[in-house]
Order: structure tokens, then sequence, then C-alpha cells
């Protein structure tokens, strides 16, 4: 180990400039070959289902926008560009003719991704139809804190090797950030996460849609459901792990997206989100098996993939924040 890898691991910083750097710097964990997919499974890998039901969420933006001459998709963090290509497939000639497609991501654009995807490093600007952000916040590193034995809340510092110690005194807008969105009691040893880059992210990409309708998905919580001791934690190759910011990694916490929430936003279940756009998961007809064999099966495939977009307890649970730009919630009314 050379004298400045020895630096490293003996540097304290806070978890938000630790995970920014274990995962987007240079080497590190995003900026992997093997993409998201490699280490976790999100909604998008989980089945087709998913991108047909964002296709149709775009159809009903389209319709709501008055089916403009371009219309656009951007999805954020976009992986290896799967739900960008999934979407595009799933939609109708005539709307796909029209649909100007950007997936944003800082990794370099995938080998064979589909001509009609533009790949971009930041979303574009003034755009006109759907911002879907799957699984994005819930990787916008932010600082962690913790209550000390004085019932004081400090930022908790980490090292590259994952140990941890307290800093300081959380302050000023961190400070606000937590008594309006995750008050901590004075008990030691309690954790919250503060949200407020996440919160000024979440800003920052609605600002680029001129009009249409943004939408992040990701495991969250609400005032009403706080962790006492936080979510931050790790996945490597499919497993949940202990987070470590060495790149090794994907570090993330779940996300307040209530404190997100712009006016005219609100969150809703996946489950219901999906629902309306017709993931029902219902079994077919065992009349079925009978008549058409092959389309049983398929749809009895099918039927089990939406089960698990939609199930208690897994990716059903996953909170869409929701927020019309200048036309109607097509969730509402």
């Amino acid at each position: 180990m050379t004298a400045g890898t020895r630096q490293e691991w003996r540097e304290w910083r806070g978890w938000r400039a630790a995970a920014q750097d274990a995962l987007y710097a240079p080497g590190g964990f995003y900026r992997r070959t093997e993409g998201p997919a490699g280490h976790f499974r999100t909604s998008v890998h989980a089945s087709p289902l998913f991108a047909g039901a964002v296709a149709r969420l775009l159809c009903r933006v389209d319709e709501a926008l008055g089916r403009p001459a371009a219309l656009d998709f951007v999805d954020m963090a976009a992986g290896r560009g799967e739900l960008t290509g999934g979407v595009l497939a799933a939609l109708p000639a005539e709307v796909a003719a029209r649909t100007r497609a950007y997936a944003v991501d800082i990794a370099g654009r995938p080998a064979g991704l589909d001509h009609r995807i533009e790949w971009l490093a930041e979303p574009p600007q003034r755009t006109t139809g759907l911002l879907f952000a799957n699984e994005w916040l819930d990787n916008v590193p932010l600082e962690v804190a913790e209550v000390d034995a004085a019932g004081v809340a400090r930022l908790v510092l980490v090292r590259r090797d994952g140990s941890e110690r307290l800093g300081e005194p959380v302050a000023g807008a961190q400070a606000r950030w937590l008594r309006r969105w995750w008050p901590l009691p004075g008990e030691e040893g309690l954790r919250a996460e503060i949200g407020l880059p996440r919160d000024e992210a979440w800003a920052a990409a609605v600002a680029t849609l001129g009009r249409g309708l943004a939408v992040a998905v990701d495991y969250a919580h609400t005032a009403d459901t706080r962790p006492p001791f936080g979510t931050l934690t790790g996945y490597r190759e499919g497993r949940e792990t202990t987070p470590v910011p060495d790149g090794s990694c994907d570090i993330t916490a779940h996300v307040a997206l209530d404190a997100c929430a712009l006016p005219g936003g609100h969150v809703i279940p996946q489950r219901e989100a999906l629902r309306a756009l017709g993931v029902t998961g219902a079994r077919p007809p065992l009349t079925l098996a009978s008549t058409d064999p092959a389309a049983y099966v398929r749809a009895l495939a099918s039927a089990s993939e939406a089960a698990e977009l939609t199930a208690e307890a897994g990716l059903g649970d996953f909170g869409w924040l929701v927020q019309p730009a200048g036309i109607p919630d097509p969730f509402q009314g």
C-alpha cells in the first residue's frame, strides 16, 4: 500500500463527498461497464411490463399536450438505456415517430444502443413531454446525521474503509431541513439522512421541463414513516452489504419524496400507479389453458411479473413522485 493510498484511507469526510467519489469519480461504481443491472434488480429489469406502463404514461402526456409535433422522453439515470429502449419499443408507431428519446447518465454510451436514443450527461432544456427518473434520487449523495450523547445532531464522517465517527453539529440549511422534514429527538444513536441535495437535484431536473410531466420513482418514506436509524446501505452483486465508499459497491438510501415534491406534486405507491396504467397482475382465466395453452402460459408469466412489480413489501412499495408541469395530473381526476 502506497503512502497516498494510506492517506486516502485515513481521510475523514462527510458521507456526501465520500459517496460522490465512490459512485461517480473515474473508476467509481457507476462508471463500470456492467452497469446497475450487474448488481441489483430494478423494476426496469424485473419485467418489460414496466417499460410498457411508462410508454402508456407517455401517451397520456402526449394527449394532454395536444399531440405535439415533437414529444420528448427523458430517462434520468438511464443505466445502459434499458428503459429508454423499452419505452420506444412499446409506443404506438405514430407516437414513436414523433418521440425524441434522451437517455441521461454519466457513463458512456453503451455499444449497440438504438440509434434513435440521444445519450447525454445532463438533461436537455425546455423539453415537452415526460421526464422519468427511476431509482435516480436514491443515488444522489447526501450527508448523514447522528445524535450524540448530549442530544446534539452531528454530521457522520466516514473513511474509505467504511469506518465512521461524529463530526461537527449539523448547522445552517442542513439543520433547517432536518427540523422541517426529519426532526431528530435527543436520543443518542438516532440517525437521519439529510435530503436537501435530493430536493435540489429534483427541482433542477423539473426546471428543464417546459411542459409535461416529471416522475421520480424510488424506495421512499414520508414524514410519518421516517426510519429511526436511517436507511443508508450498500449493494454488491445483487446482495445488500455494508456501505463502504471505496467504489466496490452501490451506496444508496431511501428518499424523502415528500420533501422533494414541488407545489402541485404528490406521492403515490408504485402499485397504485402501475394499476392505473394497466398493470394489474390478474391471473388469466383457466379456460384459456384448454383453448390456447401457449397464450395461457404467456399470460400467466405476465401476471407473475406484474405481481412482482406491485408486490407488498417489494417493488410495489416504491413511491412515485408525480409532478405535472402545465398539464392536468394524469393520476388524478
